[in-house]
C-alpha cells in the first residue's frame, strides 16, 4: 500500500525515490553531458583516443540509456586528438556541442558542432578559444538578461598555473565569441588541488549554481570531488559552498565529479556525472552515475546526505554478443581515429582489415569495445583458412597503439604477444593447421591479470601460455578495451563478451590452466 501511494503522489515525476541503480551507463563513459528535451533525455561523453567521437546516447527515463548515435563518426580536420568533454544542449530548436579537442600542432581549444537531431548529423564549426596553455570544458548558459555566453577553463595547470573558469559572450548563434572575458571562480581551497574544471551552471531559486570539479581525476591515485559556488548574477561574483566537497569519494565509487544536471517535468533535479568503481577501478575507468540533488534551508544543493555517490550498484550483466549479421556495426564498437579499418559486417561474418597493408603489426587493424567489469570472459572466432600466408588475427587487451597483449591465429601457429612502450615481444606460439575456425578466449582477473585459451568446438579448451599482467595497459584517462584485431584481411564470426562475478573469473582461468 505504501508503495502505491509514493507513486501517486510522484505521478509523473521521471524517477521514483532510487529506484535506479549505478552506473546508468556502464563502461568508459567520462565527463558525461546530459539534456532533456521534452520527455527525452540525450547524453554524450567524452571519447579521447576512440571514435566515433563522442557517443550519443537517448533515454525516456534517465536511467535506461540506448546508444543513437556519435557527434563524429570521423574525425573533424582541424584537430589531433583528446577529444574531451563534450556538452550537449538545446537553444531555439537545435542541439548544440562544445567539444574539447587539441588543435594540430597547438593547444587545447574548446570547439562546437551544430544539429537538427541530437542523433545527428552534426556539423562542425571549429574552435571557439585556444588559450596558450589550453582551453578545456566548455557549456553555453542564458544569462539573467537574456543573452548566452560560453562558460569555460583555462588550463592553467598544464603550465603549473591557476585554473580560472571564465565567461564570455556568445553571438546570437551560438558559434563565436565576442567581448572580453570574466573570470568567475578559480582553485583556491586546498580539496580543489591544482583545479577546478568541468563546468556546468544551474539556475535556482534566484542563483546561478556553478557546479565544478577539483583534484586530479584520472588514474589510480585521483582524488577528484565535487563542489559547487553560487552568485545572483552569471558573472559573479561567486561564493563557494561551505560543506564543499559537496559529493566527496564513497564507499563503492571514488573520484566523481564532471558532469551535468537536469530538471525533470516534475521539478526534481539529478546530476549525471562520473566516477570510478572502487574494485573495477581504471581497468573499467570513469563510468556514468545519476543521483539526486535535493536543497538544505539555507539553499545549497545537496548529494546523498554528502556521503559521496549513491552505492545501489547494478548486477552484472548478460554481457554482449554480436555474431555479425547487421549490416553495420553494433553501436559501441570504438576503432582508432586515425587508424579506422575497413570494415564489412553481414551474413554472420565480419571482415577486417588495415587501411593500409601491414604484416607483422598485430593490432593494425583493430576495432574494440568498453568493458564494464574488471572481471570477464571474451572469445572469437577465426577464419583461418581465409587468412592470407603471414597474415594474423586474433583478441587482445588493448590500451593504446603502444600498449596491448593478446592471442592471435596465422596459418601456421597462435600466438601469444605482449606489447609494452612500443616494444613487441612473442611470449609463445604453438602450430596451428588450417582445417576450419579457431575459437580465442580471454580471461581477465581483477582488471590486469590475463589467462588466454584456444579451442576448436568451443567446448574444450587448451591453455596457451602463462599468466601475462596487464596493469600497464590503460592511458591515464582512459579504460582497457576489449579488441579484435588483424595484421592482414582477415574474418570473424562470433565475439562475446561475458561479465562473471570475480570468484568466477578466477575459477575460470584456474581452469584454463589445469
Amino acid at each position: 500500500m505504501r508503495y502505491l501511494v509514493l507513486a501517486a503522489t510522484l505521478a509523473g515525476s521521471a524517477l521514483f525515490a532510487q529506484d535506479w541503480a549505478n552506473p546508468v551507463i556502464p563502461g568508459d563513459n567520462p565527463d558525461p553531458s546530459l539534456v532533456r528535451v521534452g520527455n527525452d533525455y540525450y547524453a554524450t561523453a567524452t571519447s579521447s583516443g576512440w571514435a566515433p567521437i563522442f557517443p550519443v546516447y537517448h533515454s525516456r527515463d534517465l536511467k535506461t540509456w540506448r546508444q543513437v548515435g556519435a557527434i563524429f563518426e570521423r574525425r573533424p580536420e582541424w584537430p589531433a586528438g583528446n577529444y574531451w568533454a563534450p556538452e550537449i544542449t538545446h537553444y531555439r530548436g537545435q542541439f548544440y556541442v562544445y567539444y574539447t579537442a587539441r588543435k594540430r600542432d597547438g593547444p587545447l581549444c574548446v570547439a562546437v558542432a551544430t544539429a537538427g537531431k541530437a542523433s545527428g548529423p552534426w556539423r562542425d564549426h571549429g574552435p571557439l578559444v585556444c588559450d596558450p596553455d589550453g582551453s578545456i570544458d566548455g557549456f553555453a548558459i542564458t544569462d539573467e538578461g537574456g543573452r548566452r555566453y560560453l562558460i569555460y577553463k583555462e588550463d592553467g595547470n598544464s603550465r603549473k598555473m591557476p585554473t580560472p573558469i571564465w565567461a564570455q559572450r556568445l553571438t546570437e548563434d551560438g558559434l563565436k565569441l565576442t567581448g572580453e572575458r570574466t573570470e568567475l571562480i578559480r582553485n583556491t581551497a586546498t580539496w580543489e588541488g591544482a583545479v577546478v574544471e568541468g563546468p556546468f551552471i544551474l539556475p535556482h531559486n534566484g542563483y546561478f549554481y556553478l557546479f565544478y570539479a577539483g583534484g586530479a581525476c584520472c588514474g589510480s591515485g585521483c582524488n577528484y570531488a565535487e563542489g559547487v559556488a553560487r552568485s545572483k548574477h552569471l558573472l559573479g561574483p561567486y561564493e563557494k559552498a561551505p560543506s564543499n566537497p559537496i559529493i566527496p569519494a564513497g564507499s563503492v565509487w571514488k573520484c566523481p565529479g564532471h558532469g551535468s544536471l537536469v530538471v525533470d517535468p516534475s521539478g526534481r533535479t539529478f546530476f549525471l556525472y562520473h566516477a570510478y568503481n572502487v574494485k573495477d577501478s581504471i581497468y573499467v575507468g570513469r563510468e556514468s552515475l545519476l543521483d539526486e540533488v535535493t536543497w538544505t534551508d539555507a539553499g545549497w544543493p545537496e548529494v546523498n546526505g554528502g556521503r559521496g555517490p549513491s552505492s545501489a550498484q547494478k548486477p552484472a550483466g548478460p554481457g554482449f554478443e554480436d555474431t555479425f549479421n547487421a549490416p553495420a556495426l553494433t553501436p559501441g564498437w570504438q576503432w582508432p581515429p586515425d587508424n579506422e579499418p575497413k570494415i564489412r559486417t553481414g551474413g554472420g561474418t565480419l571482415r577486417m582489415e588495415p587501411a593500409e597493408p601491414a604484416n607483422g603489426n598485430f593490432t593494425a587493424a583493430i576495432i574494440a569495445r568498453s568493458p564494464t567489469h574488471a572481471d570477464l570472459s571474451a572469445l572469437t572466432s577465426v577464419g583461418v583458412a581465409h587468412l592470407a600466408p603471414g597474415v594474423s588475427a586474433g583478441i587482445a587487451g588493448y590500451g593504446d597503439a603502444r600498449n596491448a597483449l593478446g592471442l592471435v591465429a596465422t596459418q601456421a601457429a597462435l600466438v601469444l604477444w605482449r606489447r609494452e612502450n612500443g616494444a613487441t615481444t612473442v611470449v609463445s606460439e604453438t602450430p596451428l593447421d588450417t582445417r576450419g575456425p579457431v575459437r580465442l578466449r580471454m580471461t581477465i582477473v581483477a582488471g590486469r591479470r590475463f589467462h588466454f585459451a584456444w579451442s576448436r568446438d568451443g567446448k574444450s579448451w587448451k591453455p596457451l601460455g602463462t599468466e601475462l599482467e596487464g596493469g600497464y595497459l590503460p592511458p591515464w584517462d582512459l579504460a582497457t578495451r576489449i579488441a579484435l584485431t588483424a595484421s592482414g584481411a582477415a574474418e570473424f564470426d562470433l565475439f562475446r563478451i561475458e561479465a562473471p562475478a570475480r570468484g568466477a573469473a578466477a575459477a575460470a582461468s584456474t581452469a584454463a590452466h589445469r
